[in-house]
């Protein structure tokens, strides 16, 4: 079960290590993985971009690189990590709880969450939430960590259990912290359930592409 409450606190603890975690954690696969997110988003040559859930604003960041005539937003419910993301050089961030954002009904051209929704309290409303800030015909795309299918899901998922929370607690002193994370990884849908998700509340023709053996995923829709 999520618990916003829960999150918030611990990633407020974690600001400061954060990003360098995540790199070790992933073996630098994530920063490819934003690398990927940021070619797509460039593709729809957007106009106004809004990363949800930006936390230190490492996806904003990619995408300001790829778009430099786009206006991006960051926003997240915590100021701690919105305070990085600014000080790392997100130009624009906003403090906003992603379930009542403090935006006009369309919007954005593209809205982007990465590994937040996950997190969030209610994964339908959220994304009816970001489907309302999205002009007609623009884009959603969540970057998220999905299981892999087939012979690597066993030792994949004794890693994100067992080994990942004791390497992120020793960098952290957080280990609970990623062994919830971990657990809500577990629960989240991902393949046809997830773009099942996206495609009833508030978009359509979602589409899922699998990364680095389905350890991750990157789901694409319209409203």
């Amino acid at each position: 079960m999520q618990d916003p409450k829960y999150v918030k606190k611990a990633f407020s603890r974690i600001a400061d290590r954060y990003v360098a975690t995540n790199h070790v954690l992933s073996l630098g696969t994530d920063i490819l993985w934003r690398k990927k997110v940021g070619r797509i988003v460039a593709d729809w040559q957007p106009g106004k971009v809004l990363d949800v859930a930006t936390g230190t604003g490492d996806l904003a960041i990619e995408i300001q690189k790829k778009c430099p005539d786009a206006e991006v937003t960051g926003s997240d419910f915590c100021e701690e990590m919105l305070a990085f993301a600014a000080d790392g050089g997100v130009k624009k961030t906003v403090v906003a709880d992603a379930l009542n954002m403090p935006f006009d009904d369309d919007t954005f051209d593209v809205l982007t969450v990465a590994f937040g929704l996950r997190n969030m309290a209610s994964w339908p409303n959220a994304l009816q939430e970001m489907s309302r800030v999205v002009r007609p015909d623009g884009h959603l795309l969540v970057l998220d960590f999905s299981l892999p299918t087939g012979i690597l899901r066993t030792p994949y998922r004794f890693y994100l259990n067992k080994v990942l929370p004791k390497i992120a607690g020793l960098m952290t002193g957080e280990k609970d912290a990623y062994e919830y994370l971990a657990g809500t990884i577990e629960e989240f849908p991902s393949g046809q359930d997830m773009c099942a998700l996206i495609d009833t509340n508030g978009f359509r023709d979602t589409k899922a592409l699998p990364l680095t053996c389905g350890v991750a995923s990157i789901y694409t829709a319209v409203v």
